[in-house]
Protein backbone atom coordinates (compact mmCIF):
# COMPACT_ATOMS: atom_id res chain seq x y z
CA UNK A 1 0.00 0.00 0.00
CA UNK A 2 1.28 3.70 -0.97
CA UNK A 3 2.02 5.58 2.57
CA UNK A 4 1.41 8.43 0.10
CA UNK A 5 3.98 11.58 -0.29
CA UNK A 6 7.35 11.17 2.65
CA UNK A 7 8.64 14.41 4.21
CA UNK A 8 11.48 13.92 4.21
CA UNK A 9 13.56 13.81 0.26
CA UNK A 10 11.83 13.44 -2.79
CA UNK A 11 13.50 10.85 -5.58
CA UNK A 12 15.42 13.26 -6.55
CA UNK A 13 16.81 13.76 -3.04
CA UNK A 14 15.88 17.57 -3.06
CA UNK A 15 14.08 18.50 0.10
CA UNK A 16 10.33 18.32 0.20
CA UNK A 17 8.84 21.29 1.98
CA UNK A 18 5.55 19.14 3.11
CA UNK A 19 3.27 20.60 5.69
CA UNK A 20 0.99 18.22 6.79
CA UNK A 21 -2.45 19.04 7.16
CA UNK A 22 -4.03 17.40 9.68
CA UNK A 23 -5.79 14.59 8.17
CA UNK A 24 -2.02 13.49 6.93
CA UNK A 25 -1.42 13.45 11.68
CA UNK A 26 -4.27 11.49 11.64
CA UNK A 27 -3.24 8.72 9.20
CA UNK A 28 0.45 9.37 10.58
CA UNK A 29 -0.54 9.15 14.71
CA UNK A 30 -2.24 5.52 13.69
CA UNK A 31 -5.38 6.25 13.87
CA UNK A 32 -7.85 3.94 11.41
CA UNK A 33 -7.34 5.65 8.47
CA UNK A 34 -6.86 4.08 5.11
CA UNK A 35 -5.51 5.95 2.26
CA UNK A 36 -7.16 7.25 -0.94
CA UNK A 37 -6.23 6.13 -4.59
CA UNK A 38 -5.91 8.50 -7.61
CA UNK A 39 -7.12 8.22 -10.71
CA UNK A 40 -5.47 9.72 -13.60
CA UNK A 41 -7.34 10.43 -16.84
CA UNK A 42 -5.79 11.18 -19.71
CA UNK A 43 -6.51 11.23 -23.96
CA UNK A 44 -6.17 13.66 -26.56
CA UNK A 45 -7.89 16.70 -27.49
CA UNK A 46 -11.52 15.75 -28.86
CA UNK A 47 -11.90 12.35 -27.43
CA UNK A 48 -14.48 13.23 -24.92
CA UNK A 49 -12.76 12.71 -21.89
CA UNK A 50 -13.98 15.65 -20.02
CA UNK A 51 -17.69 14.79 -20.49
CA UNK A 52 -16.54 11.05 -19.49
CA UNK A 53 -15.49 12.60 -16.22
CA UNK A 54 -18.39 14.68 -15.93
CA UNK A 55 -20.79 11.57 -16.04
CA UNK A 56 -18.24 9.94 -13.53
CA UNK A 57 -18.33 12.32 -11.22
CA UNK A 58 -22.39 12.21 -10.97
CA UNK A 59 -22.41 8.46 -11.14
CA UNK A 60 -19.66 7.92 -8.11
CA UNK A 61 -19.99 10.25 -5.30
CA UNK A 62 -16.76 8.83 -3.66
CA UNK A 63 -14.50 9.86 -6.69
CA UNK A 64 -13.90 13.63 -5.98
CA UNK A 65 -12.87 16.28 -8.77
CA UNK A 66 -9.04 17.85 -8.41
CA UNK A 67 -9.44 20.95 -10.10
CA UNK A 68 -6.39 22.54 -12.18
CA UNK A 69 -5.00 25.75 -12.12
CA UNK A 70 -4.31 27.37 -15.17
CA UNK A 71 -3.06 31.13 -16.38
CA UNK A 72 -5.66 30.80 -19.12
CA UNK A 73 -8.25 33.25 -19.36
CA UNK A 74 -11.60 31.57 -18.88
CA UNK A 75 -13.97 30.40 -22.01
CA UNK A 76 -17.98 31.30 -22.05
CA UNK A 77 -19.16 29.19 -19.31
CA UNK A 78 -16.36 28.19 -17.31
CA UNK A 79 -16.94 28.65 -13.83
CA UNK A 80 -13.71 29.73 -11.78
CA UNK A 81 -12.80 26.60 -9.10
CA UNK A 82 -15.20 24.14 -11.17
CA UNK A 83 -13.32 24.17 -14.29
CA UNK A 84 -10.05 25.42 -13.07
CA UNK A 85 -8.63 27.96 -10.98
CA UNK A 86 -8.16 30.40 -12.84
CA UNK A 87 -4.70 32.50 -12.13
CA UNK A 88 -2.92 35.24 -13.07
CA UNK A 89 0.60 34.41 -14.06
CA UNK A 90 2.35 35.80 -11.17
CA UNK A 91 0.12 33.96 -8.99
CA UNK A 92 0.78 31.17 -10.69
CA UNK A 93 4.59 31.80 -10.89
CA UNK A 94 4.60 32.30 -6.76
CA UNK A 95 2.67 29.28 -6.06
CA UNK A 96 4.95 27.12 -8.71
CA UNK A 97 8.36 28.67 -6.96
CA UNK A 98 6.62 27.58 -3.15
CA UNK A 99 6.22 24.09 -4.18
CA UNK A 100 2.44 24.23 -4.07
CA UNK A 101 1.88 21.98 -7.62
CA UNK A 102 2.32 18.45 -8.13
CA UNK A 103 3.39 19.03 -11.41
CA UNK A 104 3.05 21.56 -13.85
CA UNK A 105 3.91 22.74 -17.63
CA UNK A 106 3.02 25.56 -20.04
CA UNK A 107 1.32 24.17 -23.44
CA UNK A 108 0.97 25.42 -26.90
CA UNK A 109 3.99 27.74 -27.52
CA UNK A 110 4.13 27.89 -23.64
CA UNK A 111 1.72 30.90 -24.00
CA UNK A 112 -0.48 29.28 -21.10
CA UNK A 113 0.25 27.42 -17.22
CA UNK A 114 -1.24 24.26 -16.32
CA UNK A 115 -0.59 22.68 -13.01
CA UNK A 116 -2.19 20.38 -10.22
CA UNK A 117 -2.23 21.79 -6.73
CA UNK A 118 -0.79 19.37 -3.61
CA UNK A 119 -3.71 20.76 -1.99
CA UNK A 120 -6.14 19.31 -4.10
CA UNK A 121 -4.89 15.75 -4.23
CA UNK A 122 -2.70 15.20 -1.03
CA UNK A 123 -4.70 15.90 2.52
CA UNK A 124 -7.97 14.33 0.51
CA UNK A 125 -5.57 11.01 -0.08
CA UNK A 126 -4.20 11.31 3.14
CA UNK A 127 -8.17 11.35 4.62
CA UNK A 128 -8.89 8.11 2.29
CA UNK A 129 -10.32 9.81 -0.35
CA UNK A 130 -10.47 9.14 -4.17
CA UNK A 131 -9.51 11.79 -6.41
CA UNK A 132 -9.49 11.73 -10.21
CA UNK A 133 -7.34 14.13 -12.08
CA UNK A 134 -8.02 15.20 -15.99
CA UNK A 135 -4.58 15.38 -17.29
CA UNK A 136 -2.33 14.72 -19.98
CA UNK A 137 0.58 12.35 -20.43
CA UNK A 138 3.40 13.87 -19.19
CA UNK A 139 1.95 14.93 -16.14
CA UNK A 140 0.39 11.71 -15.66
CA UNK A 141 4.26 10.53 -15.85
CA UNK A 142 5.57 12.57 -13.55
CA UNK A 143 2.40 11.96 -10.92
CA UNK A 144 3.42 8.42 -11.10
CA UNK A 145 6.92 8.67 -9.57
CA UNK A 146 5.15 9.50 -6.51
CA UNK A 147 1.94 7.63 -7.37
CA UNK A 148 2.91 4.89 -8.47
CA UNK A 149 0.10 2.63 -7.69
CA UNK A 150 -2.42 4.91 -8.94
CA UNK A 151 -4.78 4.23 -11.60
CA UNK A 152 -4.42 5.29 -15.12
CA UNK A 153 -6.82 5.15 -17.74
CA UNK A 154 -6.23 6.48 -21.44
CA UNK A 155 -9.30 7.05 -23.53
CA UNK A 156 -8.77 6.93 -27.18
CA UNK A 157 -10.83 7.45 -30.49
CA UNK A 158 -12.23 4.68 -32.56
CA UNK A 159 -10.56 6.35 -35.61
CA UNK A 160 -8.57 9.27 -35.82
CA UNK A 161 -11.23 11.48 -37.83
CA UNK A 162 -13.44 11.40 -34.88
CA UNK A 163 -10.43 13.63 -33.12
CA UNK A 164 -10.82 15.48 -36.13
CA UNK A 165 -14.88 16.21 -36.18
CA UNK A 166 -15.23 16.98 -32.55
CA UNK A 167 -12.59 20.16 -32.43
CA UNK A 168 -14.10 21.14 -35.43
CA UNK A 169 -17.62 21.09 -33.58
CA UNK A 170 -16.01 22.97 -30.93
CA UNK A 171 -15.33 26.05 -33.45
CA UNK A 172 -13.07 27.63 -30.69
CA UNK A 173 -9.88 26.86 -32.33
CA UNK A 174 -8.39 28.56 -35.52
CA UNK A 175 -6.90 26.23 -38.05
CA UNK A 176 -3.55 26.51 -37.27
CA UNK A 177 -4.08 25.94 -33.53
CA UNK A 178 -6.18 22.61 -34.83
CA UNK A 179 -3.32 21.36 -36.78
CA UNK A 180 -1.40 21.89 -33.53
CA UNK A 181 -3.98 20.08 -31.29
CA UNK A 182 -3.58 17.22 -34.21
CA UNK A 183 -0.11 16.72 -34.00
CA UNK A 184 0.04 16.85 -30.31
CA UNK A 185 -2.82 13.79 -30.02
CA UNK A 186 -0.69 11.74 -32.87
CA UNK A 187 2.17 11.58 -30.37
CA UNK A 188 -0.40 11.69 -27.39
CA UNK A 189 -2.14 8.12 -29.24
CA UNK A 190 2.05 6.57 -29.22
CA UNK A 191 2.09 7.13 -25.57
CA UNK A 192 -0.94 5.09 -25.04
CA UNK A 193 0.61 1.72 -23.89
CA UNK A 194 2.25 3.61 -20.59
CA UNK A 195 -1.24 3.58 -18.99
CA UNK A 196 -2.61 0.49 -17.11
CA UNK A 197 -6.09 0.72 -18.83
CA UNK A 198 -6.98 2.03 -22.25
CA UNK A 199 -10.74 2.86 -23.01
CA UNK A 200 -12.03 3.74 -26.96
CA UNK A 201 -14.86 6.14 -26.52
CA UNK A 202 -16.96 5.53 -29.59
CA UNK A 203 -20.00 5.60 -27.69
CA UNK A 204 -20.07 7.26 -24.21
CA UNK A 205 -22.26 5.10 -22.64
CA UNK A 206 -20.19 2.26 -23.58
CA UNK A 207 -16.97 3.38 -22.27
CA UNK A 208 -18.66 5.07 -19.01
CA UNK A 209 -19.19 1.74 -18.16
CA UNK A 210 -16.21 0.24 -18.64
CA UNK A 211 -14.21 3.10 -16.62
CA UNK A 212 -16.53 2.42 -13.57
CA UNK A 213 -16.00 -1.18 -13.70
CA UNK A 214 -12.21 -0.34 -14.20
CA UNK A 215 -12.51 1.89 -10.41
CA UNK A 216 -15.02 -1.04 -9.06
CA UNK A 217 -12.56 -3.85 -9.55
CA UNK A 218 -10.39 -1.61 -8.00
CA UNK A 219 -12.12 -1.56 -4.79
CA UNK A 220 -14.31 2.47 -5.33
CA UNK A 221 -16.98 2.40 -2.88
CA UNK A 222 -20.44 1.67 -4.80
CA UNK A 223 -23.76 3.81 -4.07
CA UNK A 224 -24.89 3.48 -0.47
CA UNK A 225 -21.59 3.61 0.86
CA UNK A 226 -20.31 5.39 3.99
CA UNK A 227 -19.33 8.19 2.58
CA UNK A 228 -15.07 9.26 3.29
CA UNK A 229 -14.42 11.81 5.48
CA UNK A 230 -13.25 15.00 4.28
CA UNK A 231 -9.71 16.30 4.93
CA UNK A 232 -9.18 19.45 7.11
CA UNK A 233 -6.93 21.37 4.02
CA UNK A 234 -4.46 23.81 5.72
CA UNK A 235 -1.32 24.55 3.19
CA UNK A 236 0.50 21.99 1.66
CA UNK A 237 3.81 22.26 -0.40
CA UNK A 238 6.25 20.06 -2.13
CA UNK A 239 8.85 19.81 -4.97
CA UNK A 240 7.37 20.89 -8.33
CA UNK A 241 7.20 18.69 -11.27
CA UNK A 242 8.04 21.32 -13.43
CA UNK A 243 8.07 20.79 -17.30
CA UNK A 244 6.98 22.20 -21.18
CA UNK A 245 5.07 20.41 -23.18
CA UNK A 246 2.78 20.39 -26.40
CA UNK A 247 -0.26 18.24 -23.86
CA UNK A 248 -3.79 17.99 -23.81
CA UNK A 249 -5.03 20.31 -21.51
CA UNK A 250 -7.58 22.75 -23.17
Amino acid sequence: MNPGPRPAADRRGNPAALFFSRAHLRYNSGMDVVPGKLVVISGPSGVGKTTLLRRLLADLPHLLPSVSATTRPPRAGERDGVDYHFMPRADFESRRKNGEFLECCQVYGRQHWYGTLVSEVTPRLAAGSWVVLEIDVEGTLSLLERFPEAITIFVEPAHPDQLVERLQGRGTESAEAMARRLEVARRELLEAHRYRHRVVNDDVGTALARIESILAAAGLPQHGATEPAQPDTQPVTMPVQDRTTQGARS
